[in-house]
Protein backbone atom coordinates (compact mmCIF):
# COMPACT_ATOMS: atom_id res chain seq x y z
CA UNK A 1 0.00 0.00 0.00
CA UNK A 2 1.02 3.52 -1.14
CA UNK A 3 2.02 6.14 1.64
CA UNK A 4 -1.18 8.12 0.11
CA UNK A 5 -3.04 5.19 1.00
CA UNK A 6 -1.95 4.91 4.55
CA UNK A 7 -2.85 8.33 5.24
CA UNK A 8 -5.74 7.87 4.21
CA UNK A 9 -6.65 5.37 6.56
CA UNK A 10 -5.35 7.18 9.65
CA UNK A 11 -8.23 9.27 10.29
CA UNK A 12 -10.37 7.81 13.29
CA UNK A 13 -12.99 8.34 16.34
CA UNK A 14 -12.39 6.54 19.83
CA UNK A 15 -15.45 6.98 21.71
CA UNK A 16 -14.05 8.46 25.45
CA UNK A 17 -16.51 6.47 28.27
CA UNK A 18 -17.59 8.32 31.47
CA UNK A 19 -17.22 6.48 34.53
CA UNK A 20 -20.16 5.12 34.81
CA UNK A 21 -19.98 3.22 31.35
CA UNK A 22 -18.46 0.04 30.45
CA UNK A 23 -17.40 -1.48 27.33
CA UNK A 24 -20.47 -3.92 27.40
CA UNK A 25 -22.59 -0.79 27.35
CA UNK A 26 -20.88 -0.07 24.43
CA UNK A 27 -20.83 -3.43 22.45
CA UNK A 28 -24.82 -3.50 23.84
CA UNK A 29 -25.21 -0.44 21.58
CA UNK A 30 -23.38 -1.37 18.57
CA UNK A 31 -25.18 -4.76 18.17
CA UNK A 32 -28.71 -3.05 18.68
CA UNK A 33 -27.33 -0.51 15.66
CA UNK A 34 -26.07 -3.01 13.85
CA UNK A 35 -29.67 -5.57 14.46
CA UNK A 36 -31.28 -2.45 12.92
CA UNK A 37 -29.15 -2.61 9.95
CA UNK A 38 -27.32 -5.10 8.33
CA UNK A 39 -25.95 -7.30 11.07
CA UNK A 40 -22.98 -7.03 9.94
CA UNK A 41 -19.80 -8.33 11.92
CA UNK A 42 -18.00 -5.80 14.16
CA UNK A 43 -15.04 -5.15 16.74
CA UNK A 44 -15.29 -2.81 19.64
CA UNK A 45 -11.75 -1.95 21.06
CA UNK A 46 -11.21 -1.27 24.59
CA UNK A 47 -7.66 1.11 23.86
CA UNK A 48 -7.23 1.47 27.28
CA UNK A 49 -6.44 -2.27 27.77
CA UNK A 50 -3.04 -1.70 25.23
CA UNK A 51 -1.94 1.41 27.79
CA UNK A 52 -2.38 -0.88 30.89
CA UNK A 53 -0.80 -3.47 29.37
CA UNK A 54 2.31 -1.19 28.56
CA UNK A 55 2.37 0.00 32.38
CA UNK A 56 2.72 -3.51 33.26
CA UNK A 57 5.63 -4.45 31.01
CA UNK A 58 7.57 -1.08 32.26
CA UNK A 59 6.83 -2.27 36.00
CA UNK A 60 7.53 -6.18 35.80
CA UNK A 61 9.74 -5.79 32.85
CA UNK A 62 11.97 -2.27 32.95
CA UNK A 63 15.14 -4.22 31.72
CA UNK A 64 13.75 -5.09 28.62
CA UNK A 65 12.40 -2.85 25.95
CA UNK A 66 9.35 -3.76 24.19
CA UNK A 67 9.49 -3.93 20.04
CA UNK A 68 5.67 -4.49 19.05
CA UNK A 69 5.20 -6.98 16.59
CA UNK A 70 2.51 -5.59 13.89
CA UNK A 71 1.73 -8.31 12.29
CA UNK A 72 -0.41 -9.47 15.14
CA UNK A 73 -2.38 -6.62 14.61
CA UNK A 74 -1.81 -3.89 11.86
CA UNK A 75 -4.69 -1.06 13.08
CA UNK A 76 -2.58 2.10 12.71
CA UNK A 77 -4.71 3.33 15.78
CA UNK A 78 -2.71 0.46 17.62
CA UNK A 79 0.30 1.55 16.10
CA UNK A 80 0.01 4.62 17.02
CA UNK A 81 -0.47 4.77 20.45
CA UNK A 82 2.43 2.23 21.14
CA UNK A 83 4.64 4.35 18.76
CA UNK A 84 3.66 7.24 21.12
CA UNK A 85 4.03 5.30 24.26
CA UNK A 86 8.03 4.76 23.42
CA UNK A 87 7.83 1.05 21.99
CA UNK A 88 9.85 0.00 19.11
CA UNK A 89 8.63 -2.10 16.38
CA UNK A 90 8.94 -5.17 14.15
CA UNK A 91 7.82 -5.60 10.97
CA UNK A 92 7.78 -8.21 8.08
CA UNK A 93 6.86 -5.81 4.67
CA UNK A 94 7.44 -2.72 3.26
CA UNK A 95 3.61 -2.15 4.33
CA UNK A 96 4.34 -2.68 7.63
CA UNK A 97 7.48 -0.46 7.26
CA UNK A 98 5.37 2.81 5.84
CA UNK A 99 2.52 2.72 8.47
CA UNK A 100 5.21 2.27 11.55
CA UNK A 101 7.20 5.05 9.86
CA UNK A 102 3.96 7.38 9.01
CA UNK A 103 4.27 8.03 13.15
CA UNK A 104 7.52 9.19 13.52
CA UNK A 105 9.06 5.90 14.57
CA UNK A 106 13.31 6.61 14.32
CA UNK A 107 14.66 3.14 11.88
CA UNK A 108 17.29 2.65 15.01
CA UNK A 109 13.70 1.43 16.32
CA UNK A 110 12.20 -0.39 13.56
CA UNK A 111 12.99 -4.28 13.30
CA UNK A 112 12.56 -5.86 9.73
CA UNK A 113 11.47 -9.51 11.09
CA UNK A 114 11.03 -12.81 9.72
CA UNK A 115 13.57 -15.42 8.14
CA UNK A 116 12.62 -15.52 4.77
CA UNK A 117 12.50 -12.13 3.04
CA UNK A 118 11.73 -10.93 -0.08
CA UNK A 119 15.03 -9.27 -1.51
CA UNK A 120 12.91 -6.06 -2.01
CA UNK A 121 11.70 -5.93 1.48
CA UNK A 122 15.61 -6.02 2.40
CA UNK A 123 16.05 -3.15 -0.18
CA UNK A 124 13.57 -1.26 1.34
CA UNK A 125 15.18 -1.63 4.76
CA UNK A 126 18.48 -0.56 3.18
CA UNK A 127 16.89 2.58 1.85
CA UNK A 128 15.21 3.51 5.32
CA UNK A 129 18.03 2.68 7.36
CA UNK A 130 16.83 0.32 9.01
CA UNK A 131 19.44 -1.75 10.65
CA UNK A 132 18.75 -4.48 12.36
CA UNK A 133 17.30 -7.75 10.40
CA UNK A 134 16.37 -11.45 11.79
CA UNK A 135 18.58 -14.36 10.02
CA UNK A 136 18.83 -17.89 10.22
CA UNK A 137 20.28 -19.33 7.61
CA UNK A 138 23.35 -19.12 5.10
CA UNK A 139 21.17 -17.97 2.39
CA UNK A 140 19.83 -15.65 4.30
CA UNK A 141 22.61 -14.07 5.02
CA UNK A 142 24.01 -13.88 1.82
CA UNK A 143 20.85 -12.00 0.42
CA UNK A 144 21.39 -9.64 3.60
CA UNK A 145 24.89 -9.19 2.44
CA UNK A 146 23.96 -8.37 -1.25
CA UNK A 147 21.11 -6.14 -0.55
CA UNK A 148 21.84 -4.21 3.21
CA UNK A 149 25.37 -4.70 3.57
CA UNK A 150 25.27 -1.91 6.37
CA UNK A 151 22.68 -4.36 8.49
CA UNK A 152 23.32 -5.55 11.70
CA UNK A 153 22.31 -8.77 11.74
CA UNK A 154 20.47 -10.74 14.74
CA UNK A 155 21.16 -14.91 14.23
CA UNK A 156 17.78 -16.82 15.33
CA UNK A 157 18.23 -19.88 17.80
CA UNK A 158 15.97 -23.07 17.53
CA UNK A 159 14.22 -23.86 20.70
CA UNK A 160 13.18 -27.33 21.27
CA UNK A 161 9.47 -27.94 20.94
CA UNK A 162 7.95 -27.93 24.48
CA UNK A 163 4.37 -27.83 23.88
CA UNK A 164 2.00 -30.30 20.92
CA UNK A 165 1.36 -27.02 19.13
CA UNK A 166 5.12 -26.36 18.70
CA UNK A 167 6.00 -30.17 17.86
CA UNK A 168 4.13 -29.84 14.58
CA UNK A 169 4.74 -26.08 13.92
CA UNK A 170 7.80 -25.71 11.24
CA UNK A 171 11.21 -25.75 13.10
CA UNK A 172 12.70 -22.33 12.21
CA UNK A 173 16.36 -20.88 14.09
CA UNK A 174 19.98 -22.02 14.00
CA UNK A 175 20.99 -24.62 15.90
CA UNK A 176 24.52 -23.59 18.16
CA UNK A 177 26.79 -25.14 15.81
CA UNK A 178 24.95 -23.83 12.91
CA UNK A 179 25.48 -20.37 14.52
CA UNK A 180 29.33 -20.78 14.42
CA UNK A 181 28.94 -21.36 10.50
CA UNK A 182 27.19 -18.29 10.04
CA UNK A 183 29.12 -16.23 11.90
CA UNK A 184 32.06 -17.45 10.38
CA UNK A 185 30.44 -16.75 6.51
CA UNK A 186 29.09 -13.26 8.29
CA UNK A 187 32.72 -12.51 8.93
CA UNK A 188 34.05 -13.65 5.38
CA UNK A 189 30.86 -11.61 3.56
CA UNK A 190 32.10 -8.39 5.75
CA UNK A 191 28.22 -8.35 7.39
CA UNK A 192 28.11 -7.43 11.30
CA UNK A 193 26.27 -9.75 13.62
CA UNK A 194 25.21 -8.03 16.47
CA UNK A 195 23.16 -10.12 18.88
CA UNK A 196 20.88 -13.36 19.13
CA UNK A 197 17.33 -13.71 19.08
CA UNK A 198 15.38 -16.85 20.76
CA UNK A 199 11.87 -17.31 21.27
CA UNK A 200 9.64 -19.34 23.71
CA UNK A 201 6.33 -19.69 22.96
CA UNK A 202 4.05 -18.80 25.48
CA UNK A 203 2.53 -22.29 26.01
CA UNK A 204 5.24 -23.61 27.11
CA UNK A 205 5.45 -24.48 31.06
CA UNK A 206 9.07 -25.39 31.01
CA UNK A 207 11.08 -23.13 33.08
CA UNK A 208 13.97 -25.02 31.96
CA UNK A 209 13.46 -23.95 28.36
CA UNK A 210 14.15 -20.06 29.42
CA UNK A 211 17.70 -21.36 30.88
CA UNK A 212 18.65 -23.42 27.88
CA UNK A 213 18.07 -20.42 26.08
CA UNK A 214 19.72 -17.81 27.85
CA UNK A 215 22.78 -20.30 28.02
CA UNK A 216 22.89 -21.14 24.49
CA UNK A 217 22.78 -17.35 23.60
CA UNK A 218 25.74 -16.58 25.96
CA UNK A 219 27.49 -19.18 23.42
CA UNK A 220 26.77 -17.58 20.51
CA UNK A 221 28.00 -13.96 22.05
CA UNK A 222 31.18 -15.47 23.26
CA UNK A 223 31.23 -17.55 19.62
CA UNK A 224 30.69 -13.55 17.98
CA UNK A 225 32.94 -11.81 20.22
CA UNK A 226 35.73 -14.94 19.45
CA UNK A 227 35.36 -13.61 15.98
CA UNK A 228 35.52 -9.67 16.70
CA UNK A 229 32.07 -8.53 16.25
CA UNK A 230 30.60 -6.23 18.66
CA UNK A 231 27.78 -8.56 20.47
CA UNK A 232 25.55 -5.97 22.06
CA UNK A 233 21.83 -7.30 21.28
CA UNK A 234 19.79 -10.09 23.07
CA UNK A 235 16.29 -10.34 21.96
CA UNK A 236 13.92 -12.77 23.95
CA UNK A 237 11.43 -12.81 21.06
CA UNK A 238 7.49 -12.99 21.08
CA UNK A 239 6.18 -16.02 23.67
CA UNK A 240 4.04 -13.70 26.02
CA UNK A 241 0.46 -14.04 25.72
CA UNK A 242 -0.98 -11.13 27.62
CA UNK A 243 -2.04 -12.55 31.40
CA UNK A 244 -0.56 -10.58 33.83
CA UNK A 245 0.65 -14.74 35.83
CA UNK A 246 2.40 -15.80 32.31
CA UNK A 247 4.23 -12.28 32.22
CA UNK A 248 5.52 -12.55 36.17
CA UNK A 249 6.22 -16.24 35.43
CA UNK A 250 8.63 -15.44 32.61
CA UNK A 251 10.10 -12.70 34.56
CA UNK A 252 10.77 -14.79 37.53
CA UNK A 253 12.63 -17.07 35.52
CA UNK A 254 14.07 -15.27 32.95
CA UNK A 255 15.49 -12.60 35.46
CA UNK A 256 17.81 -14.98 37.38
CA UNK A 257 19.24 -15.95 34.40
CA UNK A 258 19.83 -12.98 32.64
CA UNK A 259 21.47 -11.83 35.77
CA UNK A 260 24.11 -15.02 35.75
CA UNK A 261 24.84 -14.51 31.98
CA UNK A 262 24.19 -11.13 30.90
CA UNK A 263 25.18 -8.84 33.80
CA UNK A 264 24.36 -5.29 33.86
CA UNK A 265 27.92 -4.33 33.28
CA UNK A 266 28.02 -6.16 30.11
CA UNK A 267 26.34 -2.92 28.78
CA UNK A 268 24.24 -5.49 26.88
CA UNK A 269 20.45 -3.96 25.39
CA UNK A 270 17.52 -6.82 26.03
CA UNK A 271 14.46 -6.48 23.69
CA UNK A 272 11.44 -8.50 23.38
CA UNK A 273 8.88 -9.02 20.66
CA UNK A 274 5.84 -8.77 22.11
CA UNK A 275 2.82 -8.53 19.88
CA UNK A 276 -0.32 -10.42 21.16
CA UNK A 277 0.05 -9.31 24.45
CA UNK A 278 -0.18 -6.17 23.62
CA UNK A 279 -3.90 -6.75 21.60
CA UNK A 280 -5.64 -9.64 22.10
CA UNK A 281 -7.79 -8.95 25.07
CA UNK A 282 -8.41 -5.30 23.70
CA UNK A 283 -10.74 -6.43 20.87
CA UNK A 284 -13.67 -8.35 21.26
CA UNK A 285 -15.63 -9.52 18.09
CA UNK A 286 -19.24 -9.75 17.92
CA UNK A 287 -20.98 -12.00 15.06
CA UNK A 288 -24.66 -12.61 14.38
CA UNK A 289 -25.98 -16.39 13.88
CA UNK A 290 -27.23 -16.22 9.93
CA UNK A 291 -28.27 -20.03 9.71
CA UNK A 292 -28.69 -23.13 12.05
CA UNK A 293 -29.45 -26.66 11.70
CA UNK A 294 -30.39 -29.43 14.47
CA UNK A 295 -28.58 -32.64 14.20
CA UNK A 296 -28.71 -35.12 16.58
CA UNK A 297 -25.22 -36.99 18.41
CA UNK A 298 -25.18 -40.35 18.51
CA UNK A 299 -23.23 -41.99 21.37
CA UNK A 300 -19.84 -41.69 19.67
CA UNK A 301 -20.21 -37.67 19.64
CA UNK A 302 -21.05 -37.60 15.84
CA UNK A 303 -23.75 -35.76 14.54
CA UNK A 304 -26.48 -36.88 12.08
CA UNK A 305 -29.82 -36.43 11.41
CA UNK A 306 -32.69 -35.67 14.14
CA UNK A 307 -34.68 -38.96 14.05
CA UNK A 308 -36.99 -38.45 16.81
CA UNK A 309 -38.02 -35.96 19.65
CA UNK A 310 -35.84 -38.16 21.91
CA UNK A 311 -32.83 -37.39 20.05
CA UNK A 312 -30.06 -35.57 21.96
CA UNK A 313 -30.51 -32.20 19.76
CA UNK A 314 -26.66 -30.92 18.23
CA UNK A 315 -26.67 -27.58 16.61
CA UNK A 316 -24.86 -25.87 13.82
CA UNK A 317 -24.75 -22.74 14.38
CA UNK A 318 -23.66 -20.25 10.83
CA UNK A 319 -22.02 -17.20 11.15
CA UNK A 320 -21.48 -13.61 9.12
CA UNK A 321 -17.73 -14.05 9.70
CA UNK A 322 -15.01 -17.33 9.53
CA UNK A 323 -12.09 -18.55 8.81
CA UNK A 324 -11.90 -16.87 5.13
CA UNK A 325 -12.03 -13.48 7.49
CA UNK A 326 -11.52 -12.36 11.55
CA UNK A 327 -10.76 -16.21 12.23
CA UNK A 328 -8.09 -16.78 9.98
CA UNK A 329 -5.67 -17.89 12.56
CA UNK A 330 -7.76 -20.89 13.19
CA UNK A 331 -6.16 -22.42 9.70
CA UNK A 332 -2.76 -21.45 11.78
CA UNK A 333 -3.79 -22.79 15.00
CA UNK A 334 -6.25 -24.79 16.21
CA UNK A 335 -6.47 -23.50 19.66
CA UNK A 336 -6.21 -19.96 18.55
CA UNK A 337 -10.47 -19.42 19.01
CA UNK A 338 -11.83 -18.09 22.44
CA UNK A 339 -14.82 -19.76 23.25
CA UNK A 340 -17.34 -17.22 22.50
CA UNK A 341 -20.52 -16.42 24.73
CA UNK A 342 -24.38 -15.87 23.71
CA UNK A 343 -25.44 -11.91 23.87
CA UNK A 344 -28.58 -12.71 25.21
CA UNK A 345 -30.57 -12.94 28.57
CA UNK A 346 -30.28 -16.20 29.92
CA UNK A 347 -31.65 -17.66 33.45
CA UNK A 348 -29.24 -19.51 35.73
CA UNK A 349 -31.46 -22.80 34.67
CA UNK A 350 -31.63 -22.91 31.32
CA UNK A 351 -29.74 -25.76 29.46
CA UNK A 352 -27.06 -25.58 27.24
CA UNK A 353 -26.64 -27.44 23.99
CA UNK A 354 -23.41 -29.05 22.53
CA UNK A 355 -22.91 -27.18 19.10
CA UNK A 356 -20.54 -26.11 16.49
CA UNK A 357 -19.70 -23.12 15.14
CA UNK A 358 -19.46 -22.05 11.07
CA UNK A 359 -18.29 -19.17 8.44
CA UNK A 360 -20.62 -18.46 6.11
CA UNK A 361 -18.89 -20.48 2.88
CA UNK A 362 -20.20 -23.38 3.22
CA UNK A 363 -16.51 -24.71 2.65
CA UNK A 364 -15.40 -27.63 5.53
CA UNK A 365 -12.33 -25.89 6.17
CA UNK A 366 -14.38 -22.79 7.42
CA UNK A 367 -15.55 -24.62 10.66
CA UNK A 368 -14.48 -21.81 13.31
CA UNK A 369 -14.99 -23.83 16.70
CA UNK A 370 -15.46 -27.53 16.65
CA UNK A 371 -17.38 -27.89 19.85
CA UNK A 372 -18.72 -25.97 22.29
CA UNK A 373 -22.17 -25.55 24.98
CA UNK A 374 -24.28 -22.65 24.39
CA UNK A 375 -27.87 -22.31 24.58
CA UNK A 376 -30.29 -22.50 21.88
CA UNK A 377 -29.81 -19.71 19.67
CA UNK A 378 -31.80 -18.08 16.89
CA UNK A 379 -31.14 -17.03 13.49
CA UNK A 380 -30.53 -12.93 14.14
CA UNK A 381 -28.93 -13.79 17.63
CA UNK A 382 -25.04 -12.45 18.16
CA UNK A 383 -22.28 -14.32 19.93
CA UNK A 384 -19.21 -12.19 21.79
CA UNK A 385 -15.53 -13.70 21.35
CA UNK A 386 -13.36 -11.84 23.66
CA UNK A 387 -9.40 -11.96 23.41
CA UNK A 388 -10.04 -11.62 19.74
CA UNK A 389 -7.33 -8.90 18.92
CA UNK A 390 -4.22 -10.93 17.61
CA UNK A 391 -3.88 -11.97 14.02
CA UNK A 392 -7.69 -11.30 12.88
CA UNK A 393 -7.22 -7.57 11.73
CA UNK A 394 -5.23 -6.32 8.87
CA UNK A 395 -3.88 -6.70 5.44
CA UNK A 396 -4.03 -9.92 5.60
CA UNK A 397 -7.89 -10.43 5.56
CA UNK A 398 -8.71 -12.63 2.81
CA UNK A 399 -12.34 -11.63 2.38
CA UNK A 400 -12.97 -8.49 0.03
CA UNK A 401 -11.95 -5.65 1.76
CA UNK A 402 -15.44 -3.93 2.05
CA UNK A 403 -15.98 -7.21 4.25
CA UNK A 404 -13.78 -6.28 6.82
CA UNK A 405 -15.87 -5.82 9.98
CA UNK A 406 -16.21 -2.27 11.31
CA UNK A 407 -13.62 -1.29 14.54
CA UNK A 408 -15.83 0.60 17.17
CA UNK A 409 -12.96 2.46 19.25
CA UNK A 410 -13.38 3.46 22.84
CA UNK A 411 -11.26 4.20 25.84
CA UNK A 412 -12.47 5.14 29.48
CA UNK A 413 -11.56 8.69 30.94
CA UNK A 414 -9.45 6.78 33.31
CA UNK A 415 -7.37 5.15 30.70
CA UNK A 416 -6.96 8.33 28.85
CA UNK A 417 -5.75 10.12 31.85
CA UNK A 418 -3.08 7.36 32.17
CA UNK A 419 -1.74 8.24 28.41
CA UNK A 420 -1.31 11.87 29.44
CA UNK A 421 0.46 10.65 32.38
CA UNK A 422 2.46 8.55 30.36
CA UNK A 423 3.86 11.99 28.75
CA UNK A 424 1.52 11.74 25.69
CA UNK A 425 -0.65 14.61 24.46
CA UNK A 426 -3.26 14.30 21.99
CA UNK A 427 -1.79 17.02 20.01
CA UNK A 428 1.81 16.03 19.53
CA UNK A 429 1.76 12.16 20.43
CA UNK A 430 -1.45 11.60 18.80
CA UNK A 431 -2.06 13.66 15.95
CA UNK A 432 -4.56 11.44 14.44
CA UNK A 433 -7.27 10.67 16.85
CA UNK A 434 -10.59 12.41 17.10
CA UNK A 435 -11.76 11.77 20.78
CA UNK A 436 -15.57 12.45 21.47
CA UNK A 437 -17.92 10.97 24.39
CA UNK A 438 -19.46 8.18 23.87
CA UNK A 439 -23.22 8.69 23.46
CA UNK A 440 -25.05 5.41 24.42
CA UNK A 441 -28.63 5.90 22.99
CA UNK A 442 -29.24 3.69 20.33
CA UNK A 443 -29.76 5.44 17.40
CA UNK A 444 -28.45 5.04 13.77
CA UNK A 445 -26.18 7.76 13.83
CA UNK A 446 -23.80 6.94 16.47
CA UNK A 447 -22.34 4.46 13.97
CA UNK A 448 -20.86 7.45 12.24
CA UNK A 449 -18.91 8.22 15.03
CA UNK A 450 -16.15 5.52 14.70
CA UNK A 451 -14.90 4.77 11.18
CA UNK A 452 -13.14 1.43 9.71
CA UNK A 453 -9.64 0.35 11.34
Amino acid sequence: MSMKGILDELHYSVELLEESAALRDVIDKHIHDQTLALKSAFFVADLGVIVRQQIRWRTKMDQIRPFYTVKSNSCPVVVEILAALGTGFVCSNKHEVDLVKVFGVPSQDIILGGTCKQLSHIKYSAKHNIPLLVCDNEVELRKIARCHPKAKVLLLLTSESCCEREETAIPFGSTLKDCRHLLECARELSLHVTGVKFNIPSCCQDAQAFSRAVSDARCVFDMGEELGFEMNILDIGAGFDGSEAQLDKVHQTLKPMLDMYFPPSTNLSIIAEPGAYYVSSAFTLAVNIIAKETVARDCSGQPHKLLSANDEPEFLYYMNDGVYGSFANKLLCEDSISMPSAHKEMSAEEPLFSCSLWGPSADDLDQVVERCLLPELSVGDWLLFSNAGANSLGPAFTNRDELKPLVFYSISEYDWQEIRNCGVSLDTGMKNFSLGPCCLRSCMSEAAISTPA
